[in-house]
């Protein structure tokens, strides 16, 4: 249930997601905080979308918070409706709380994301939902605009998503190895998903990489299926295209110079100590900000994602 809050702007607010047990809009040190249900395993316990912003504040149903130049914020479905309407309405709120604006990046946590209702998985009745807002906001060239995104399977609901927005023109990239998201055939369901690979602000030292929920997926047919160290090989080659595709290197980043924050969603808690062993010999620093959390993937198969947002230290 969301808390009541005042929406008088407060200075220094970060605006945050919690990770946990609990689900909604609640209170932390008096500022409202979006709660997901998803266990953490390890690592960090929330995740600043915005720090050092101005807010809270409410507008067209969201939580926003806002510094010189960016917008977050965050904002839940009511309990009642089904996914897909769910995805419509939120979107809608979202799309109209950042006119005037790019997207940047949107989290999107779905409860029981692998379930079916109705002869369809929650994942396809999210996605459906989440292209027909786009499409009605954008036209049907919309996939030009898509933001870097991930969506993941939240224990409970309701329906959450948490957004970045910005003035200046975001450059969206793709992975060369995967069929872009928006292209998927129909056996994955009735539209796919509405999503860029990596989206890019900014050049030189002042870039801002987000890159999304990247899994063991090639063409667009899922690899190594029930084998966690064969998704985990493949998902940190995937990273490392994406990467190179947006210029900051198939390390991304890592020999210095940028600051990284990663969250890894493990479908199985038992494989967390072995996917932590090898991410900290293969991809982290230890200046990294790292969240593992316990969470069902978009796909029943899939076992691991990792999702990063990279900024230059510039």
């Amino acid at each position: 249930m969301k808390d009541h809050f005042t929406a008088t702007a407060v200075s220094c607010a970060d605006c945050r997601v919690q990770f946990g047990a609990a689900a909604g809009i609640g209170l932390t040190d008096g500022r409202p905080v979006l709660r997901v249900a998803l266990p953490l395993l390890g690592g960090a316990g929330s995740e600043a979308l915005l720090a050092n912003s101005s807010g809270p504040a409410e507008r067209e149903g969201c939580t926003v918070f806002e510094d010189r130049v960016r917008l977050a914020g965050f904002t839940t479905a009511p309990a009642a409706l089904e996914l897909e309407a769910a995805a419509v309405e939120l979107y809608g709120r979202l799309f109209a709380v950042t006119a005037g604006r790019h997207l940047y990046r949107v989290w999107n946590y779905v409860p029981r994301i692998n379930d079916h209702v109705h002869g369809l998985e929650n994942y396809q009745a999210f996605c459906r939902g989440r292209s027909l807002a786009f499409e009605r906001k954008f036209g049907r060239a919309f996939q030009r605009v898509l933001p870097a995104a991930s969506a993941v399977g939240a224990v409970t609901g309701p329906l959450a998503i948490g957004f970045v927005a910005g003035p200046a023109k975001p450059r969206h990239f793709e992975n060369p190895s995967q069929v872009p998201a928006f292209e998927y055939p129909r056996e994955y369901g009735p539209r796919p998903p509405s999503f860029s690979r990596a989206t890019v602000i900014g050049e030189g030292n002042a870039r801002q990489i987000f890159i999304s929920g990247t899994a063991a997926i090639r063409g667009h047919a899922t690899v190594a299926a029930g084998d966690i160290d064969g998704q985990l090989t493949c998902t940190l080659g995937n990273l490392a295209l994406v990467g190179q595709a947006t210029g900051v290197g198939s390390q991304l980043g890592g020999p210095g110079g940028w600051r990284r924050a990663f969250k890894v969603y493990l479908r199985h808690a038992s494989d967390f100590p072995r996917v932590r062993a090898r991410l900290d010999r293969e991809l982290l620093r230890p200046d990294d900000t790292v969240s593992y959390l316990h969470a069902d993937i978009c796909r029943a198969e899939l076992l691991v994602e990792i999702e990063a947002v990279l900024a230059a230290a510039g």
